[in-house]
């Protein structure tokens, strides 16, 4: 596979200046990676300069939704730049794929794509800890009809944003007992932009409340914690580590399948089932849960501090707890080199020189 490297991407790369400030995913690197599928096979690719995309109108993606994306990121580790666990993102991308019917991204195409960005922007990695290199692969179909077909023609893209951490403190979660975020054998466990469109209104009511996040429940029984909208859910109950188990409506996230495997490695007695949502906010009540946070690629792990459900407000007794703390510190000591990777996660980048 040969990337074409465009002339005109290293010159605004070396015209590129980072900011003070960097926020989450809104100072975007000035460079990004395209590959286009016709008629059956799928382009090498080449690297751009970063700018508006050129779609008809009657594109498939803006009618009928036809794109999902990835979000993983690049870390300064130790003298280097290493990406964490790519070839799952590679994975759950081509599963959301074929859920919505477009052809999946080869691996390889997906890796050599992600590497090329993250390779030519090593210089834009910060390196504080907990910030990093946030890395969107996407793909849409971009044939231009209005008829509810699949596309016949998509556009795979891999951009970038030097950023800080998604979510910095304690979140106040409500309980959502009116809407869904997917419907039940539909795409929940694919990441879909339609998913996160369906939370977009009980976001907007929760930040009237005062509250951060919705916390989903099934969509089947309206009765067991699925979700945040864009973040898994962990509990520690009597000093277990909780968290719903997948059941086709929660999407399978990378940092939530890692803190599962950090945890059991440091010993923690780990139950992967169905949360009752009455259940677990007695045990709030009581005491018995010390501890809940959510967990995602942007965020990393973030502790909840409250729970509201209708009019009543279920506080943490620790926000952060030991738990989440412990855990959050181990992963991003994997991440920025400062332990030793034994689960092979780290990918690390050869830098590319212009």
């Amino acid at each position: 596979m040969s990337i074409t490297i465009q002339p005109e991407a290293i010159a605004s790369l070396r015209g590129f200046e980072m900011p003070e400030r960097l926020g989450f995913g809104t100072v975007m690197a000035p460079v990004m990676f395209r590959a286009r599928y016709q008629d059956g096979r799928w382009s090498d690719g080449e690297l751009i300069p970063y700018g508006p995309l050129a779609l008809d109108p009657a594109a498939k993606v803006l009618h009928y939704a036809q794109s999902c994306f990835e979000g993983l990121k690049a870390y300064r580790c130790g003298s280097g730049v290493g990406l964490f666990r790519p070839e799952r993102n590679a994975a759950r991308m081509a599963h959301s794929a074929t859920r919505l019917c477009m052809p999946p991204v080869p691996e390889t195409l997906f890796k050599n794509a992600v590497h090329t960005v993250v390779a030519h922007c090593a210089g834009l990695v910060p390196g504080n800890s907990g910030e990093s290199l946030y890395v969107r692969p996407f793909l849409m179909g971009t044939q231009a009809d209005l008829s509810v077909t699949a596309s016949r023609a998509y556009e795979f893209y891999v951009i970038a944003s030097p950023s800080e951490a998604y979510h910095a403190g304690n979140m106040r979660l409500w309980v959502e007992r009116e809407d869904s975020r997917a419907a039940l054998g539909g795409t929940g466990d694919a990441k879909v932009g339609g998913n996160y469109a369906a939370s977009l209104l009980s976001i907007s009511r929760l930040k009237a409340r005062g509250y951060d996040q919705s916390l989903w429940l099934n969509p089947g029984n309206r009765r067991t914690v699925d979700e945040l909208s864009g973040m898994n859910f962990f509990a520690v109950v009597d000093g277990a580590l909780h968290t719903p188990a997948l059941n086709g409506s929660i999407l399978e996230g990378v940092t939530r399948e890692s803190l599962l495997t950090l945890a059991n490695d440091m010993g923690l007695e780990v139950q992967e089932r169905a949360i009752d949502i009455d259940d677990l906010l007695e045990q709030v009540a009581s005491g018995a849960c010390t501890e809940a946070f959510a967990c995602g690629t942007a965020a990393i792990v973030s502790p909840i501090s409250e729970l509201g459900d209708g009019e009543q407000r279920y506080r943490l007794a620790q926000a952060p707890g030991p738990i989440a703390t412990r855990l959050r510190q181990m992963l991003l000591d994997i991440q920025e080199g400062r332990a030793e990777d034994r689960f092979g996660w780290m990918q690390m980048v050869q830098t590319a020189r212009f």
